[in-house]
């Protein structure tokens, strides 16, 4: 019969056995790839000696193809809770020293239980993935307990945020599960994300394309726009996890942590210069959110995809908001469906965590063409604006320049129920542009002038004297207030503090229907 210091022992021994995961060697090849371990990334998001591991010692109960013949403590997964800044978060952390961190029946069952615990705790979750997928020996119960995982993420979805890092392959039914997450990082060179491999690929469709070209993190952030975030190493992936959840609450009934914040001097005269007198001429549009946001507080969150439109974090007076914003500098800041997609994506997570929204719009129109319509930006317009229309979150635009057609209505105007509207005396509120509205307008007129050209300069000068203002928007009530670019953070201050207590009721039903 054991005596309490050999129990006590046979404790350590498992202890010290579960964290090793597959053991030195695998360990020693994890590395040499230039990736960490499971507890290595723990231990680097978690504030120092928080984490508090749960389902250490389970193992899989298979016994089919020689598994009966090779167990690990913890299977696969480490799985716990901690605090991150003090806060209460759950983690799961992929452990791809054993069976390549593939997910069996019990691994699926302890990330579960970590979900159900998230999600009765109102907690923020974050996956570590780094797994080769399903675990075949089991057949069909490791497919079951990805449908599980599924299934609570959309549970979860909108009740608390939820946060996937992919730091090695994620491949097959395994990407549709940080695919429901609000944010995807990934890694540079180590990570990769796909349905259907290479191999399949060639089979398939006969195409040659390497693990990084299908679904490395540099594809996923630039043309897919699956991936929020890529980064040059787990370090930054870490980084950027820790940023994120500093902007957001812990769940869809509290508001997002605010900083100390003292009032100073809020006017910024440089914002007065910035708008070029060409207004066909670009300008960046991260130089406006820079100044009006505290000072290095802008996050942008998919900063290569769909580039022009750019969306990120700040705070304001402290407060954390969500800001959308025309970028003029890329393709004249038009709406495209990648832009939509990428802005509706954002503004719905925003509003399912109480995160304010504030838009800059300076925005000719939607993207003309055919590879457009035929793929579909009528819908995917449509994804913003139904985004918009659905947040109830106080919401604030400011127009510094162009507000053609529908895309004014799209962004945040007040037809759509934002809050407060305001314009630069720089901005141009119409239907369209001065050329091409004088040239509809005044066709007949143009075509039978003796010099049509010199007609169709005066038609726009007319027109855009005319229109081509905020004032016309104004007298009707669209714009709150025209205001100088230097008072723009001093107005958003006190319009946010303002809105502070806003409640915007809704008609009952189930759910809307946003056009997918």
């Amino acid at each position: 019969m054991s005596t309490i210091a050999e129990k006590f022992a046979e404790l350590a021994r498992k202890n010290a056995e579960a964290e090793q995961g597959g053991g030195a060697k695998r360990i020693e090849n994890q590395h040499q790839k230039g990736k960490l371990t499971a507890r290595e990334r723990i231990g680097l998001l978690m504030d120092e000696g928080s984490f508090e591991e749960i389902g250490k010692f389970v193992m899989h109960r298979s016994r089919d193809f020689g598994l009966d013949r090779e167990h690990y403590l913890g299977d696969g997964v480490v799985t716990g809770y901690g605090t991150v800044a003090g806060r209460l978060v759950y983690v799961f952390a992929q452990d791809f020293t054993v069976f390549g961190g593939a997910l069996s029946e019990t691994h699926a069952e302890k990330i579960c239980r970590l979900m159900d615990l998230a999600l009765k705790n109102g907690a923020p979750l974050i996956g570590l993935n780094d797994s080769g997928g399903a675990r075949i020996q089991e057949g069909v119960v490791s497919l079951a307990g990805y449908a599980d995982i599924f299934y609570r993420n959309t549970l979860a979805s909108g009740v608390v945020p939820q946060f996937s890092a992919v730091m090695g392959p994620c491949a097959g039914g395994a990407v549709y599960s940080p695919a429901i997450t609000d944010f995807i990082l990934m890694v540079e060179n180590t990570s990769y994300m796909f349905v259907t491999g290479p191999n399949v690929v060639k089979t398939v469709t006969n195409e040659e394309v390497t693990f990084e070209e299908l679904g490395g993190a540099s594809t996923h952030s630039h043309k897919s726009g699956v991936a929020h975030f890529s980064c040059e190493n787990e370090v930054v992936a870490i980084q950027y996890l820790k940023q994120l959840l500093s902007y957001v609450p812990q769940n869809c009934e509290e508001e997002a942590p605010r900083v100390p914040y003292e009032a100073g001097n809020e006017k910024r005269p440089a914002l007065n210069t910035l708008i070029p007198e060409n207004a066909n001429q670009p300008y960046d549009i991260k130089e406006v959110i820079e100044a009006v946001a505290d000072e290095g507080t802008f996050f942008e969150v998919h900063k290569n995809f769909g580039e022009n439109i750019v969306v990120g974090f700040a705070r304001l007076a402290g407060r954390s908001i969500g800001i959308v914003a025309n970028q003029p500098a890329v393709l004249a800041g038009v709406l495209d469906i990648k832009a939509s997609e990428k802005a509706a994506r954002f503004v719905r997570f925003c509003d399912c965590f109480n995160i304010p929204l504030l838009v800059f719009e300076d925005v000719p129109g939607f993207l003309p063409g055919t590879d457009q319509e035929w793929n579909g930006i009528i819908k995917n317009g449509a994804k913003l604006l139904y985004a918009f229309c659905e947040a109830t979150v106080p919401r604030i635009t400011v127009i510094t320049r162009k507000a053609y057609g529908g895309a004014y209505d799209v962004m945040n105007s007040k037809h759509i129920g934002a809050d407060m509207n305001y314009a630069w005396p720089s901005a141009e509120i119409a239907v369209m542009g001065a050329k091409g509205a004088s040239e509809i307008i005044f066709k007949r007129e143009i075509a039978a002038a003796e010099d049509p050209e010199a007609a169709l300069a005066e038609k726009v000068a007319d027109y855009t004297e005319k229109f081509a203002n905020p004032y016309r928007a104004a007298f009707r009530g669209y714009i709150d207030e025209v205001i100088l670019p230097e008072e723009t953070r001093e107005k958003l201050i006190r319009g946010f503090a303002m809105l502070e207590n806003k409640v915007d009721t809704r008609p009952r039903r189930k759910h809307g229907n946003i056009p997918l």
